[in-house]
């Protein structure tokens, strides 16, 4: 039915996989607006070309790859404007509410989106391609080799710029949270 192209069948299929690609294209693409976009577009292109899809692979990992490149072409189509992780896109990189009893204070979600801004600032020092590995390897925890497969890349390339981008994101984070480094002495 979803091959020959039920919308109604598509939906309930991809409906688990909007959260997480939306959260992935938020960390991906510097803007709120922009990573929606890029969001929208991969189930655009995922149902137009859903006949392409290899039952052999994950579903998700098909989506995260259709996802790395649209959020590509939303990062070339910026590449003329700095890139700035610090504009109204913070507001949007809140996680969905817990349920009104487990709210935290005002001043608490204040230093916790202070802080969620602070670290998303630090994936500027990577280049793109070890922002792609380091978010499909350790924020989104996918396997060295689903991350290669996504990518089109070798396992020993996603390795290479893990290490590369793990090195940098630490430096970083020092940098910012200083205490931190103090906590591991």
């Amino acid at each position: 039915m979803i091959l020959r192209g039920n919308v109604e069948a598509f939906e309930p299929l991809v409906r688990p996989y909007r959260q997480p690609l939306l959260g992935l294209a938020r960390r991906m693409v510097p803007d709120a607006e922009d990573a929606r976009e890029a969001a929208q577009e991969t189930f655009l292109r995922a149902f137009r070309h859903i006949g392409r899809y290899d039952t052999e692979r994950s579903f998700r990992n098909w989506l995260f790859g259709i996802l790395v490149n649209e959020a590509r072409k939303v990062r070339a189509a910026r590449s003329a404007a700095p890139l700035s992780l610090t504009r109204p896109l913070a507001s949007g990189m809140v996680a969905a509410p817990e349920p009104a009893s487990n709210e935290p204070a005002p001043d608490e979600r204040y230093a916790r989106k202070e802080t969620r801004s602070q670290l998303m600032e630090c994936l500027e020092v990577l280049s793109p391609r070890e922002r792609e590995v380091f978010l499909l390897r350790d924020i989104e925890e996918l396997s060295i080799q689903e991350a290669a497969g996504i990518l089109r890349a070798t396992s020993v390339s996603v390795r290479v710029h893990l290490s590369r981008a793990r090195r940098k994101m630490k430096k970083a984070i020092l940098e910012r949270f200083p205490h931190l480094g103090e906590e591991g002495r």
